[in-house]
């Protein structure tokens, strides 16, 4: 853990993964690994002990999400979990229909997760019931990372075939597929109401600005809540 106001002083070491460490997210209370080694560690940010070892997942566990006492988790045993923090136990599963899972999504309210993987379909799960809300495809490839732009209901995934989708969640259709932009797969990929930051293994950092030359765009950087844009018209260039 480090300080960033500090000169990026290393303030803390933690450690319990017996193997490479996936993904880590954290709030003001916690902060959320997972491994290789099939498990998610759960760590009180102030102290950085050591709360919980969350346990069930049968492959590498691949990534996670954190929501105030709750977290889901996403591994190639093609199984998300979602985790009651306070008791420590798995309340949930959300299966894929085929192979494992490598990336997760878990809204602000804590009602709908998003999960993709191997079988290059995006699942939108409701967190109360368990239910399938629908399948999202397109990608032809891995689904390696989602991000959700909740305020203006829109999900964004990158994939290792190479492109950047974004989908409008309260239907599932595809608003627009940004195809070419990089030379190998997708890792990840970010979305504000304006912009999405993809970056890739041939270690371009893309940006897609919806707003760019566009007369009063700026005027909308410092509202609270964003005035949705429509992706499906001018997206503006590139600018990497």
């Amino acid at each position: 853990m480090w300080d960033i106001r500090d000169n990026w002083k290393p303030v803390r070491r933690v450690k319990h993964h017996t193997a490479g460490v996936l993904d880590v997210c954290f709030d003001a209370k916690y902060v959320l690994s997972c491994s290789k080694d099939t498990s998610v560690c759960l760590w009180d940010r102030k102290t950085g002990e050591l709360i919980y070892r969350l346990l069930g997942h049968r492959g590498p566990v691949n990534a996670v999400q954190l929501r105030g006492n709750l977290a889901v988790s996403a591994s190639g045993d093609g199984v998300a979990k979602l985790w009651n923090l306070v008791s420590g136990n798995c309340v949930k599963e959300f299966p894929s229909k085929d192979r494992g899972m490598a990336c997760v999504e878990f809204s602000p309210d804590s009602l709908t997760i998003f999960a993709g993987g191997n079988d290059q379909v995006i699942y939108q799960f409701d967190a109360s019931t368990g239910e399938l809300i629908r399948e999202m495809s397109g990608h032809s490839g891995l689904v390696r990372s989602l991000h959700l732009d909740s305020a203006n209901g829109r999900l964004v995934s990158g994939s290792y075939d190479n492109t950047v989708r974004a989908y409008d969640i309260r239907n599932g259709e595809s608003l627009v597929q940004f195809v070419g932009w990089t030379a190998s797969w997708i890792l990840s990929a970010k979305l504000d109401y304006r912009r999405i930051i993809a970056t890739s293994q041939d270690g371009r950092i893309v940006v897609m600005d919806f707003g760019y030359n566009l007369p009063g765009a700026h005027l909308l950087e410092h509202r609270r809540r964003p005035r949705p844009s429509s992706v499906t018209t001018t997206i503006g260039q590139l600018r990497v």
